[in-house]
């Protein structure tokens, strides 16, 4: 793959470095569609319900854990101003994680029942765990984003793809519980931290001796935008996201989130494949773009091909998801090809508006951003806790309206503050 994408795109460029992220990532994403029909007859509906209730918890935790200080990693001209974030994204986490492990470990039955999941008692110790280590990867993963080490990135990937799915598959065939999901998750969140670390520790010896106190201090007050505006964005954006999942685990009737959770997830897949590349290498080039007054452009550009090459798949899996779903996953997994089809919308939109959502941040809009995310929280779950009190049969159809309206807006916004 290397030597193809040598040959046929130049070196440094944004098109080989997304390449570059893309092959590895097409890897991993293909492990974890081979194994889904499998772990989907490995374990239960029910059992996936509660993955989605761990995975929104962890999702909501780790995108705030660092105080969004990883994302302005690659922002700064200096490496060792970078490296001054990393290490304050880095004190963060754990600190986060610390606090975390207080409700988790200490009363976890009254933690998991107000919750609405009770049956997640037993596994909430993994909670503050996988928060560390999910944070942990992606602020490194900043920093080797802004060394363009995209290789080290896409080799990482795939081990965290092998280990997490793996481990799933492994414990489902030797004793089908909720634990072999949520463990296997757990370590597909922190797989691939010591290579990143390693290499962090090897070739930027020079930036760490560079590395003060008063310069993390300094850093930490430049930025400070972010954890006053971009945590509350980030919170919202996410919540928006994982919290009609929890709420619909503990008030739609049987394994309705675990129907969510797959439909989610294979709707995923082209988000998971191209968008977070484009993602993490646009959030490294778009810093110049601003600086040489090309951002604008840069980022129509980005929207327009990855509508290109994300909406054709979407709405053809957004076709035949309903046929094809018992076939591929089992009877019982018939509603969630229903799920897919009304969600198709809403990733299109997602597809095209979040791999460029770090403009905001560059242009500085980080306040417009929160206030935005805001908005989508009330749009999406508001309308879910009415329909789960109302009309509890349609709470997921209206979860991905509701995705498709926030998103739509989103990117209306996006292309008028880039101007």
């Amino acid at each position: 793959m290397r030597q193809a994408l040598a040959r046929w795109l130049r070196a440094g460029s944004f098109a080989r470095h997304v390449g570059v992220l893309t092959s590895g990532t097409v890897f991993a994403q293909g492990l974890a569609v081979l194994a889904l029909p499998l772990l989907t007859r490995l374990y239960s509906p029910e059992d996936f319900s509660l993955l989605a209730v761990y995975v929104a918890i962890i999702g909501i935790m780790t995108v705030v854990s660092c105080l969004r200080y990883n994302i302005a990693i690659p922002l700064p001209e200096d490496d060792a101003d970078g490296l001054a974030l990393l290490t304050i994204a880095l004190i963060a986490a754990l600190v986060v994680s610390a606090l975390l492990a207080l409700p988790t470990l200490l009363v976890p039955s009254l933690t998991a029942a107000l919750l609405g999941h009770p049956m997640l008692a037993p596994y909430l110790w993994m909670v503050p765990v996988g928060v560390l280590l999910a944070s942990t990867y992606n602020a490194l993963q900043y920093w080797s984003s802004r060394k363009k080490r995209f290789g080290l990135i896409t080799r990482t990937r795939i081990a965290r793809a092998v280990g997490g799915v793996g481990t799933q598959v492994a414990i489902g065939a030797a004793a089908a519980s909720p634990f072999g999901l949520v463990f296997g998750h757990m370590l597909y969140g922190g797989l691939g931290v010591v290579g990143l670390l390693r290499d962090l520790l090897r070739q930027d010896r020079q930036v760490l001796h560079e590395l003060t106190a008063a310069r993390i201090v300094e850093q930490s007050r430049t930025y400070r935008r972010f954890p006053i505006w971009s945590v509350p964005e980030a919170l919202f954006n996410t919540a928006g996201v994982q919290l009609p999942v929890i709420l619909i685990a503990a008030l739609a009737a049987g394994p309705e989130a675990g129907f969510l959770m797959l439909a989610m997830r294979v709707m995923g897949l082209p988000m998971g494949l191209i968008g977070s590349s484009v993602a993490q290498v646009f959030i490294a080039e778009a810093p110049a773009k601003h600086r040489d007054g090309k951002l604008s452009i840069f980022t129509r550009q980005m929207m327009w091909a990855l509508f290109r090459a994300g909406a054709p798949p979407l709405v053809l899996v957004g076709l035949v998801s309903p046929f094809l779903f018992p076939i591929v996953f089992g009877a019982e997994w018939a509603r969630a090809g229903w799920l897919v089809a009304w969600m198709t919308p809403w990733f299109v939109l997602q597809f095209v508006a979040s791999p460029v959502s770090s403009a905001l941040h560059v242009t500085g809009h980080v306040a417009v951003a929160m206030v935005l995310q805001a908005f989508g929280l009330f749009v999406r779950v508001g309308p879910v806790i009415i329909a789960a009190c109302t009309a509890s049969d349609v709470v997921s159809e209206t979860y991905a309206v509701t995705g498709a309206l926030f998103y739509a807006l989103y990117l209306a916004i996006i292309l008028v503050l880039i101007k």
